[in-house]
């Protein structure tokens, strides 16, 4: 298992590896860890890990047939400022996914990689301040 102090890593299946190094870190502040590409990359933010398989790396390979399509789920990203994080990305000809979602805990929304791989970008509701 894991050690608590150790990264949480997250695979995504890409098709073009090269092409998500520079998505996510270009444009979601991630650094490259290592790479192997074309088969395969690293990149770290904080202590979140995404491992990006290219169609000849092994996670890739290991993956059912009927598994190939992104899913549903998604990374998620705490931002500071979403309206400004929008504004950049849109600036960049980034693909969002869905429209801004505002519920009780914060606003949202979910941007696309290269790949097709959804990223929720995420900005929590200010909580009222305490006063006695």
């Amino acid at each position: 298992m894991t050690a608590p102090g150790q990264y949480a890593s997250v695979r995504y299946l890409v098709d073009d590896v090269q092409a998500a190094i520079d998505f996510y870190t270009a444009h979601l502040g991630f650094t490259l860890n290592s790479s192997a590409a074309p088969a395969f990359a690293d990149v770290v933010r904080g202590p979140l890990r995404l491992l990006l398989s290219g169609p000849t790396s092994s996670g890739a390979r290991a993956t059912p047939a009927d598994a190939v399509h992104p899913g549903r789920n998604r990374i998620h990203l705490t931002v500071d400022d979403l309206d400004a994080e929008i504004a950049r990305l849109q600036a960049a000809g980034l693909p969002f996914r869905s429209d801004l979602v505002t519920g009780p805990g914060g606003r949202q929304i979910l941007l696309a990689d290269p790949a097709g791989n959804l990223i929720e970008l995420f900005q929590p509701a200010k909580q009222p301040s305490t006063s006695r």
